[in-house]
C-alpha cells in the first residue's frame, strides 16, 4: 500500500487548515460536475485562495490529494459500520439497518469522491492499489468478527467466513456505489436499500440456517 505520510509540519495548526481547504475546494468543484481527470492543480489552488505552490507544499500531487479525500469516506463509513456489534443490545437488525443507513448518507456525501476515485483508479495503480488496501483491511476485521461469532456457536460451523466476507462486503460497496450513483435521493428508496443490504448481511451470514 503506498504511503502518503509526510513529514510533520513546524506549524500543524496553520497546515491543517489550508490543507481543509485545498480539500474542500476540490469537493466544491467536483460537487459541480467537474471530472477529476480535467481538474487541474491551478483551479484547485485558486478556489481554495492558496497558491499553486502552496498547494504543492501540501500535496505531492493530485493523486495524494484524491487519495486523502478517499480515505476521510472510508474511514466514517467502515468507522460506523465497525461500531455494530452482531451480539449486542437490542436488536441487531434494526441496529445494522440504522448502520447502512448512516452509510448511505456517507456514500451521498462523497458520491462526487466516489466517482473520481473509480475513474482515476482505472489508469493510475497507487490510487487503485491505495484504495483496494483500505477495503482489504475492512475485510480482514470483517472476518475476524465472523470467525469469532462462529466460535462462540451463533453463525453455522459449515460457513466459510473468508468468502461470505468478501460478498458482503465488497458486494455491499458496489451495490452502495451503484445505489447513489443511480437512484435520486429519496427517504424511502434509501431506508429500503438500507433494510435489505442488512437482511442479507444478518440472514445470509450471521445467522444463516445451518
Amino acid at each position: 500500500m503506498p504511503s502518503i505520510t509526510r513529514r510533520r509540519p513546524r506549524n500543524p495548526d496553520g497546515r491543517a487548515a489550508v490543507e481543509a481547504r485545498v480539500l474542500a475546494a476540490t469537493e466544491r468543484l467536483l460537487q459541480q460536475g467537474v471530472r477529476f481527470t480535467d481538474l487541474g492543480v491551478q483551479r484547485i489552488a485558486a478556489e481554495a485562495g492558496v497558491a499553486r505552490s502552496t498547494f504543492y507544499t501540501h500535496f505531492r500531487d493530485k493523486s495524494e490529494l484524491l487519495m486523502r479525500l478517499a480515505g476521510t469516506m472510508q474511514e466514517t463509513s467502515f468507522d460506523r459500520i465497525r461500531g455494530w456489534d452482531p451480539a449486542g443490545p437490542g436488536d441487531p437488525l434494526d441496529t445494522l439497518t440504522e448502520v447502512f443507513a448512516d452509510v448511505i448518507r456517507i456514500y451521498r456525501t462523497y458520491a462526487p469522491v466516489l466517482a473520481a476515485i473509480t475513474e482515476v483508479a482505472a489508469y493510475d495503480e497507487v490510487v487503485r492499489e491505495y484504495w483496494a488496501a483500505a477495503f482489504e483491511q475492512f475485510v480482514a476485521r470483517t472476518e475476524e468478527v465472523l470467525r469469532a461469532e462462529q466460535r462462540a456457536g451463533r453463525t453455522p460451523a459449515d460457513l466459510d467466513p473468508a468468502a461470505a466476507t468478501r460478498l458482503v462486503v465488497l458486494g455491499g460497496d458496489r451495490f452502495l456505489a451503484h445505489h447513489v450513483g443511480l437512484i435520486p435521493a429519496d427517504p424511502d428508496a434509501d431506508a429500503a436499500a438500507a433494510r435489505e443490504l442488512a437482511a442479507t448481511w444478518w440472514y445470509g451470514v450471521y445467522r444463516r440456517p445451518s
